[in-house]
């Protein structure tokens, strides 16, 4: 267990009120960390936090809301966790946003700049935030939650594949950067999981026929599923792994 022990490291996980994200806190916290459950809206947070504590029958979460939009909401984020608890060990990037579906010649000016943003921008604020004291400590793990979407070309979802894509090279050069310092930077692509961020996906009988015919598993993935390879990341067993897209996709890449 020693390999995956999180005891007395402090994660932030965005977008952890339901989800890839939720999945990602609750197994955190059942490895030894405390963690910050943060979304838009203060309910859903304070729920997930609480499930966590009654769960371990002492405080391992708190619920800090942000939107990822603003950079005065992640700046509290950071700050109130350090005032809670002293610092940030693990950094989870998982919030995105997808506005629209469509090709591409039909987005919307306002449509893209938030896709990138969101997705790509607010990560790149978050980590600047965080980075720097995991630097000071020689000691650090960020993850960002991609997807296979970076890794292909689509006529519908193009728009948040190429912010996907940016993510993965977002890692690559910040594990570049902060290598020499014992800070390692990963990513996570995961395939079709069954949440609501994707509902329209995976209810739709088509689309859901179309990914898991060919996909080895023959089927999509959970929340949970995503969480072991989180887990990972963070923990001393990736102590040698950096830079690196992890696919968790149950085979629907190698199989497209």
């Amino acid at each position: 267990m020693e390999l995956f022990d999180l005891t007395g490291k402090v994660a932030v996980v965005t977008g952890s009120s339901k989800g890839i994200g939720k999945a990602i806190a609750e197994r955190l916290a059942d490895h030894g960390a405390k963690v910050v459950i943060s979304s838009r809206k203060a309910e859903p947070c304070e729920q997930v936090a609480n499930a966590i504590n009654d769960k371990h029958g002492d405080t391992r979460a708190i619920a800090i809301p942000a939107n990822i939009a603003s950079k005065e909401d992640l700046q509290r984020l950071v700050d109130d966790t350090r005032a809670t608890w002293g610092q940030i060990d693990i950094l989870v990037c998982n919030a995105a946003t997808n506005p629209y579906a469509g090709p591409m010649s039909g987005i919307a000016d306002e449509q893209f700049n938030k896709i990138l943003q969101n997705n790509v921008v607010s990560n790149h604020w978050l980590i600047q935030m965080v980075a720097p004291e995991m630097v000071a400590r020689n000691d650090g793990a960020i993850l960002v939650i991609s997807s296979i979407g970076g890794l292909r070309g689509n006529a519908v979802i193009g728009a948040y594949n190429i912010s996907k894509a940016a993510d993965m090279q977002l890692v690559r050069n910040l594990a570049v950067e902060y290598g020499p310092h014992n800070v390692r930077v990963n990513c996570i692509a995961p395939g079709l999981i069954k949440t609501d961020f994707a509902r329209y996906l995976w209810e739709t009988p088509e689309i859901l026929k179309t990914v898991t015919d060919p996909a080895p598993l023959k089927r999509i993935g959970l929340p949970d599923e995503i969480a072991g390879s989180a887990v990972y990341l963070c923990s001393p067993a990736s102590s040698y792994v950096t830079g690196q897209t992890l696919v968790v996709d149950g085979g629907m890449t190698i199989a497209w």
